[in-house]
């Protein structure tokens, strides 16, 4: 297909993603003229320490995030549902941009073979390809998607059907807890075989991580 989108080695990739979410170091995504991200009508929450992005947002968007500690802030869209400092299809405050933004990458829907919850993003997602040019990298794409496969069918993994709904969601703790699912996993000083309830308990924790419930 003419429209495809090179996702570098997926070993690379995934190795950069942890990072990303484990260090919270930006993710490096060739988005190229894609903007889908900005205008579905999503919600950004800014953490405390954000004080840079804080300042270039308009304050009629901005708002206290429920549900989180003092400080967070949630920032709206426009009733078109683009961010609200998207302008002519562009971000106009990309160098200070909120932390979400710096580490979010639609390829994780597509590593994951996860559906994003929104049309544009899902067709961002059907162009990107993975590259295989060790075996580990056909190893670790497998072990990602067998956590999608668990995730789903384990309830005790997350806490209630709603979470298991979310597909960012299943999706970035697939990612996270990948490891568990390698063949020949071990655990322990004695390095016993993974059982499932380690792999549920590597969910959970992950979620509790990243999403702070659990």
């Amino acid at each position: 297909m003419s429209d495809e989108l090179p996702a570098t080695p997926f070993a690379v990739w995934l190795r950069a993603t942890l990072a990303t979410l484990l260090k919270d170091e930006p993710a490096d995504v060739p988005c190229a003229s894609c903007n889908a991200c900005c205008r579905t009508f999503h919600q950004i929450h800014l953490r405390p320490g954000e004080k840079r992005a804080r300042k270039r947002l308009p304050n009629e968007h901005l708002s206290v995030a429920p549900g989180l500690p003092p400080g967070y802030l949630l920032l709206g869209y426009t009733e078109s549902g683009a961010c609200p400092v998207l302008i002519d299809g562009r971000c106009t405050i990309y160098e200070d941009r909120p932390l979400v933004c710096r580490t979010y990458d639609c390829r994780m829907y597509a590593a994951t073979g996860v559906e994003p919850d929104r049309a544009e993003i899902a067709a961002q997602v059907r162009r990107w390809r993975f590259s295989y040019p060790a075996a580990e990298d056909r190893e670790l794409h497998e072990a990602v998607l067998l956590a999608v496969r668990f995730i789903r069918e384990q309830p005790a993994c997350l806490p209630g059907e709603a979470a298991r709904r979310q597909p960012i969601r299943v999706a970035t703790l697939a990612v996270a807890a990948h490891a568990k699912f390698l063949p020949g996993a071990t655990v322990g000083a004695r390095r016993r075989p993974v059982r499932d309830q380690d792999r549920i308990h590597a969910v959970a924790d992950a979620n509790e991580e990243l999403f702070g419930d659990g």
